[in-house]
């Protein structure tokens, strides 16, 4: 059975008889790329590397406030540190006064897909391509700066509220224009949570995120979307919830915060695929060239067998990776990918 990386991942989604298991990043620093493959693109790397997909932003203008801090259109303050994303250091939401005069980026504008189309155009039937979205908590935090949001969670509950259900129908109807140019995966890269703990109470997502966050799940499987979720951190408490949604993977397992690949397995893997849980925040980045291989192979051993699994480390490859632990964990990934699984 030869399968196109389109074909991998989808049918990994489904839970379906796969060749291989499927592997991609989120994103590889280009200093990375630049140590293992010197000249090559993103896109050039990903057909070299053999991965499975191309990940895609959409395009918002900028402007520059002062050196290295930019203004972008939803209004978000942002600063370039040099690193592969900009850093947000405010938002233009305080009140409910500011939410009633704000306009939120148009979703209907054609630039804002034209990375999209080129990627379409270019590799769509030999890889897939998935864009990234956001669901009910990365661009409402940073519309108020992520304190001022944490605050206003507690003392006006109904402006979060409305300025997550604002969020929810700008990126349903970005989604709409995502289907019409062909676009079959998205994933959502809003975090929940951090090393210890989910950023809010149990009781708090559960009254005031989840309902929305089935509204956006539910409607990008209305679409006909396939749906990857990204959380970083120690999502135990809410993965009920996150779960329930709609998604069909979660991602990326994060093991720095604890979460057990063969728990959440055992647990959701008849439910939902998974990606990730190789530690980019240690063993790629400080741990030997064994100690990588080592981890891998029990990602592999773990996450592989009965499939519904998508090899790759707990968040991306950063410019911290090693780039040999990057080269042995894909060189592991080689050995050991075929079905049936021989760890």
């Amino acid at each position: 059975m030869s399968l196109t990386s389109e074909e991998r991942i989808l049918k990994t989604l489904r839970h379906e008889e796969v060749d291989r298991i499927p592997t991609f990043e989120w994103f590889v620093d280009k200093k990375v790329i630049e140590a293992i493959y010197p000249g090559l693109s993103y896109q050039e790397f990903v057909y070299k590397a053999d991965h499975d997909a191309i990940c895609v932003d959409l395009n918002y203008k900028s402007e520059e406030l002062e050196p290295h801090i930019y203004r972008d259109e939803w209004g978000i303050v942002k600063q370039d540190t040099g690193e592969s994303h900009t850093y947000p250091i405010d938002g233009p939401l305080k009140t409910m006064r500011d939410f009633e005069k704000y306009e939120p980026p148009d979703p209907h504008a054609p630039e804002r897909y034209l990375t999209l189309e080129s990627e379409l155009k270019a590799h769509q039937g030999k890889k897939a391509i998935i864009l990234h979205l956001n669901d009910v908590f990365s661009i409402p935090s940073r519309l108020m700066g992520f304190e001022h949001f944490l605050m206003t969670l507690i003392e006006d509950p109904n402006l979060i509220e409305g300025i997550i259900e604002m969020c929810v129908e700008v990126n349903l109807k970005m989604a709409d224009e995502a289907v019409k140019r062909g676009v079959k995966i998205i994933y959502t890269g809003d975090d929940f949570a951090h090393q210890l703990s989910p950023m809010v109470s149990p009781s708090h997502f559960k009254k005031i995120f989840f309902p929305p966050l089935c509204k956006v799940m539910g409607g990008y499987k209305d679409r006909g979307l396939y749906i990857i979720k990204h959380t970083d951190g120690e999502i135990m408490p809410l993965i009920d919830m996150i779960v329930e949604s709609g998604i069909d993977c979660l991602d990326p397992i994060d093991p720095t915060a604890g979460m057990d690949l063969a728990e959440i397995k055992n647990k959701y893997g008849q439910r939902i695929a998974l990606k990730g849980n190789v530690d980019c925040a240690q063993t790629l980045t400080f741990g030997s060239v064994e100690e990588t291989i080592a981890e891998s192979k029990k990602c592999i051993r773990i996450g592989g067998p009965g499939g519904g699994y998508i090899f790759s480390s707990g968040n991306s490859i950063h410019s911290g990776v090693k780039p040999e632990n990057y080269i042995a964990m894909m060189d592991t990934f080689r050995k050991y990918c075929n079905y049936p699984i021989q760890v």
